[in-house]
């Protein structure tokens, strides 16, 4: 914790020499509390002081009964006065009109820098993170009861006419055999890695109904004979999903389902062909986003600067779809609804219970349908809200139109007009959702979407801290994030910083050459480009040595007929990694390796 300290009072000093103020009294503050305190001080309590301070932002004013546990004298807290006495009125503790950007920026970087540093929660809070999980599955049964059939009805013929020509072309490829399968990189719950997922020994009976094991999991009909081995599994006997705990802030981890390997292969198919068609729909490729999150940083920066688009964010999103709404939804799609349906788990191990619980909701995070479905059941929900506050029903498809460039959803964070929060805000819930008051921000000109951070058209975006700092070199991760923390902090401007990071990655590693961002080679990042140190004999480039990433990937062989039917699923142009019928799945460790190597 002593280096953390440290590096707090680094940006302190220099943070307050850029806000022309001081900062004596707040570095005693957090050093007394934090050995007071402990770890939890850096990482739950001041992160608290952020996002109090970011609602205050959002209303206008500081309500001092949020800073509960600081001291105050007038209309602020004692704690960065010198830093929120250029916001707010000291006496009043109302907003400034032009408030300074360079101290918001400040107080956030102070306050959240330790926020999201990944680390273990104790057992207290990962049983009450699991305690969640159940709570949110009981949640889930209970909005189901009650939920009003106009509401479902509405939900219904939104999502037709909005959704409508996509998810009918996932009908038509599941109904003509397009769906191309493929296994992701991440755990399963019967723990197969890497090729040994070709290696297929059991398939889910209703999975076999609509995707034939004959179909996807031999290469051609001469291997049918390798289909006797595969267990067909009745839904009584199915794999369940493994439900853990990853980190996330040392206050809450995050929950995640591992899905079954056969569940999974399907699922990655199903998503690929989603994504795909969403892509080349005009108006759900500016409504979706899948895998570039900036054209929802776009429009944070827009409302803040307009106060035109609120940005809101949903707690424990992913847990709260209910599976009815996603069969209502794909309800006019009977293949594809099927094909959902059959590669969905319905079942799921929760630590600390003796038996296996019955899923309402649709997928936990770790299902590949998660994010697809998820984004499309929120949006057709906003639009029920949007509808309402309306009072005028979407007729047909161009009627949306008029909201492109307003309305936009990654995951869970989602982008609408500031006019129709109240009744998107009523919508969501009567689905089941809860909006994330302290993460949604429309009334004031503060938003944050998709890791980006607006005020005023300003970005206030900050550095966090990732990984507790390395004791030695063969902490190999923690090298790699601190090395990519003293380059953030570079790019921020906040140069003292990088530097105190940097002298401590010079202890451990005694190469640290300038390069580029595209370099593999671990260095510094600088905007006076990059070092060469020698060129290469073989092709006349320039090199320097440095530490390279050298992790091994395990050995997994794979040959015969799953070695066939890998090379059928590959897709894209380039070719397979050297090896990968040797080697596969990710490495279990990090490791960093000296070596000559390119500087971009």
């Amino acid at each position: 914790m002593k280096r953390l300290l440290t590096l707090w009072k680094s940006l302190a000093l220099e943070e307050a020499s850029g806000c022309c103020t001081s900062a004596t009294m707040d570095i005693k503050t957090v050093h007394d509390r934090a050995e007071c305190e402990g770890l939890s001080f850096l990482t739950i309590t001041l992160a608290d002081f952020g996002k109090a301070f970011e609602r205050a932002l959002d209303q206008g004013h500081v309500v001092l009964t949020s800073f509960s546990s600081w001291k105050s004298r007038g209309g602020l807290p004692l704690f960065l006065r010198g830093f929120l006495e250029q916001i707010f009125d000291p006496v009043t503790g109302v907003l400034f009109e032009e408030p300074s950007i360079d101290s918001i920026r400040a107080v956030r970087q102070l306050t959240l820098l330790f926020g999201k540093i990944e680390l273990p929660c104790t057992p207290a809070r990962d049983a009450q993170a699991f305690a969640g999980y159940l709570e949110c599955e009981k949640d889930v049964r209970e909005a189901n009861l009650r939920r009003d059939p106009i509401d479902l009805e509405a939900f219904k013929r939104i999502s037709s006419l909005l959704l409508g020509p996509v998810l009918a072309r996932v009908d038509s490829d599941i109904y003509h055999g397009r769906i191309v399968p493929r296994h992701g990189p991440g755990a399963t719950a019967d723990k197969r890695i890497g090729n040994a997922k070709f290696r297929q020994t059991t398939w889910p009976a209703r999975l076999n109904e609509v995707f034939p094991a004959w179909e996807y999991l031999i290469p051609n009909w001469r291997f049918t004979a390798d289909l006797e081995e595969i267990d067909i599994l009745e839904p009584g006997k199915e794999i369940p999903v493994r439900v853990i705990t990853v980190p996330k802030t040392q206050k809450t981890p995050r929950i995640i389902g591992i899905e079954p390997t056969a569940m999974q292969y399907m699922q990655q198919g199903i998503q690929r062909s989603i994504y795909d068609h969403v892509e080349r729909d005009h108006l759900l490729s500016q409504m979706i986003g899948f895998l570039d999150q900036t054209p929802n940083q776009s429009l944070a920066e827009e409302g803040s600067r307009m106060g035109n688009l609120a940005t809101l964010d949903l707690s424990e999103a992913s847990d709260r779809v209910s599976n009815q709404l996603v069969e209502a939804m794909l309800s006019n799609h009977p293949h594809l609804s099927g094909a959902v349906d059959a590669t969905r788990s319905r079942l799921a191990r929760v630590p600390g219970q003796e038996e296996t619980i019955q899923l309402a909701k649709f997928a936990s995070m770790g299902s590949a349908l998660c994010f697809p479905i998820e984004a499309m059941v929120f949006l057709t929900s906003i639009f029920v809200g949007i509808e309402r506050e309306l009072s005028t029903p979407f007729r047909t498809r161009r009627d949306f139109h008029r909201f492109l460039s307003e309305v936009r959803v990654f995951g869970d964070d989602i982008i609408i007009p500031v006019d129709f929060v109240h009744s998107v805000t009523l919508s969501l819930e009567a689905f089941g959702f809860k909006v994330n008051e302290h993460k949604s921000f429309w009334t004031g000109r503060f938003r944050e979407s998709c890791g980006k951070e607006y005020y005023d058209g300003h970005d206030v975006s900050i550095v966090k801290v990732r990984r507790m700092p390395p004791a030695s070199r063969m902490d190999a991760t923690g090298v790699v994030s601190h090395v990519s923390l003293r380059n953030q902090l570079y790019y921020a401007g906040l140069w003292s910083s990088a530097n105190l990071i940097e002298g401590e990655i010079r202890e451990l590693i005694h190469y640290f050459p300038l390069v580029s961002p595209t370099s593999p080679v671990l260095g510094r990042h600088s905007f006076l480009g990059y070092e060469t140190q020698e060129m290469s004999e073989e092709t006349h480039a320039p090199l320097v040595k440095g530490y390279v990433d050298s992790s091994k990937i395990p050995i997994n062989e794979l040959d015969g007929a799953p070695a066939l039917l890998k090379y059928f699923l590959k897709q894209g142009r380039l070719p397979s990694a050297e090896g990968h019928l040797e080697r596969s799945g990710r490495p279990h460790a990090v490791s960093i390796k000296l070596r000559k190597a390119s500087p971009f």
